[in-house]
């Protein structure tokens, strides 16, 4: 959820700092949220038939171990993220359930990949942080072996996406210091453009691109609202610096934002998210 533009090691201090921590915590609120789009990715890995996978952005690893349990001892796939607290808890979780996924603390825009090594690269919402995308995606097609697959998940707009941004949009008049979200940087809605997407892929190397929109129902419990507007996003990042007083007034005026999303014990909302696949040729 970051936004904002930041160079690479701005990115780096964020995800390894506040803000990877609060992924770590809320990590089963946020799992149960985006359970349509792992799911997606997943059937997608069966059936293109893939054994050697690769998990862009893999966060706290929910993505990656799904995969890795349905390939079973038939493949491997390896997790990649620059966030040193979420990757420590994804192979904490690994090492737990003894399912075989590996985890690589890296950008995947800047790491030396064993050339055509998988036969498809995936993500769920992790490739929209790069500060050279075409860099980044012209280094995966090299780790990709000769006709792998890319399967993407990324968000669409904020205009389609009013649940995402909600948060800081009842809170702008009461707090000054929220970053704004500059269209085209890194950050959760780089990749709102569909024609830059085709862009960069096609910039960078890759074939047969498709670009579809995709809106899926997501849903968390109404229990865990308070964490989400709290901890994550733009206001999450700001919210601590605020005195008490400015921070319940905060709280309260966010959380009744958020009003037309509960459903008694549950907050849905529709994610607008474009499925991005191409080939290595």
């Amino acid at each position: 959820m970051a936004s904002g533009h930041q160079p690479p090691e701005g990115q780096a201090a964020l995800w390894n700092g506040p803000a990877g921590q609060a992924w770590v915590d809320s990590r089963d609120l946020l799992e149960g949220m985006f359970k349509p789009f792992e799911d997606l990715l997943v059937e997608a890995v069966q059936a293109r038939g893939a054994r050697q996978v690769l998990d862009v952005g893999c966060g706290t690893g929910g993505t990656t171990l799904a995969v890795a349990r349905r390939l079973g001892a038939q493949g491997h796939c390896v997790g990649i993220d620059i966030s040193a607290p979420m990757l420590a808890a994804a192979r904490a979780r690994a090492e737990a359930e003894q399912v075989a996924a590996s985890f690589i603390e890296a950008s995947a825009e800047h790491h030396a990949f064993e050339p055509a090594r998988f036969d498809m690269v995936i993500s769920r919402f992790g490739v929209m942080f790069f500060d050279d995308a075409t860099q980044a995606f012209a280094n995966l097609r090299r780790a990709a072996k000769e006709n792998a697959r890319l399967s993407v998940i990324a968000w669409r707009g904020p205009s389609e996406n009013p649940f995402m941004t909600t948060a800081e949009r009842a809170a702008a008049p009461l707090l000054s210091n929220l970053p704004p979200r500059q269209p085209d940087a890194p950050g959760q809605f780089a990749f709102a453009d569909q024609g830059r997407v085709h862009r960069i892929l096609e910039q960078s190397g890759w074939a047969d691109i498709d670009i579809q929109p995709i809106d899926a129902t997501c849903a968390l419990p109404e229990r865990g609202l308070l964490q989400y507007v709290s901890r994550l996003g733009p206001l999450g990042r700001v919210l601590h610096e605020a005195d008490e007083r400015t921070r319940t007034h905060v709280i309260e005026t966010v959380l009744a934002a958020f009003n037309p999303y509960v459903h008694g014990d549950e907050v849905r909302f529709t994610a607008a998210c474009w499925r991005v696949e191409a080939r290595a040729p």
